[in-house]
C-alpha cells in the first residue's frame, strides 16, 4: 500500500508539471490563444481519481502562488487578482468531479460525460470569479454577456477538441496505469 501511495504522489507531481507545461503550449488564433491545460486537468481526474487528481492540481496552483512562473501569465500571489485565476482554481474541482464520475466506471461514454461536467465545473467557478475581478476590482462594468463571450463562448470549440483528445488518450493511458499500479497493489493484497 505504501508503494502505491508513493507512485500516486509521483504521478501527482507529474500531472502538476504537465498542467504547467500545458499553460505554455499556446495555440494562437485570430480571436485569442488557447492552452492545453484543461487536457491535463481532465486526464488527472480520469487517471488519478478523485483523491490524487485534485491533489495534482492543488500542487500546481500552490507552486504558482508561491512564485513559480507556471501560470499562463506568470506566477506569484498577486495572480489571484487576474480575471483568469478563477479558472485556475477551478482545475482542482474539475479534476475532483471527473475523478468522482469515472472512479468506478471508465467507459468511453462515462469519460465523455465526466469531461463535459468537468468543463461546466471549470466555467461555474471561473466565470463568476472573472466577473468579480473585472467588475469589482478592475471596475470594468462588463455585462454578463460580455463576460460569457470573453470567458467561455470563444473557448468552447477548442474545449470540445480537448474533450475529444481526452477521450482518445484515456484508454491507452489507463492501460499503462494498469501495468504501473496492479489492482493488488492498490488494495494492499498480496499478488502471490
Amino acid at each position: 500500500m505504501a508503494r502505491y501511495r508513493i507512485k500516486m504522489l509521483i504521478l501527482c507531481a507529474l500531472f502538476a508539471a504537465l498542467t504547467a507545461i500545458g499553460a505554455f503550449i499556446q495555440i494562437p488564433t485570430p480571436i485569442t490563444s488557447f492552452t492545453l491545460q484543461l487536457l491535463f486537468v481532465f486526464l488527472s481526474g480520469i487517471i488519478l481519481g478523485p483523491k490524487y487528481g485534485p491533489l495534482s492540481q492543488a500542487i500546481y496552483v500552490l507552486l504558482g502562488l508561491i512564485g513559480l512562473p507556471i501560470f499562463t501569465g506568470g506566477g506569484g500571489f498577486a495572480y489571484v487578482l487576474k480575471p483568469s485565476f478563477g479558472f485556475t482554481i477551478g482545475f482542482i474541482a474539475t479534476s475532483f468531479v471527473i475523478g468522482l464520475i469515472t472512479d468506478k466506471n471508465k467507459s468511453i461514454k462515462r469519460i465523455l460525460v465526466s469531461c463535459v461536467v468537468g468543463l461546466l465545473t471549470t466555467y461555474a467557478i471561473g466565470l463568476p470569479y472573472m466577473a468579480v475581478i473585472l467588475n469589482v476590482y478592475m471596475q470594468k462594468a462588463m455585462s454578463v454577456w460580455q463576460i460569457l463571450m470573453s470567458g467561455m463562448v470563444i473557448f468552447l470549440p477548442f474545449d470540445a477538441l480537448k474533450i475529444l483528445a481526452t477521450v482518445l488518450l484515456s484508454k491507452p493511458l489507463l492501460k499503462v496505469m494498469d501495468h504501473i499500479n496492479p489492482k493488488s497493489e492498490q488494495t494492499g493484497d498480496d499478488p502471490k
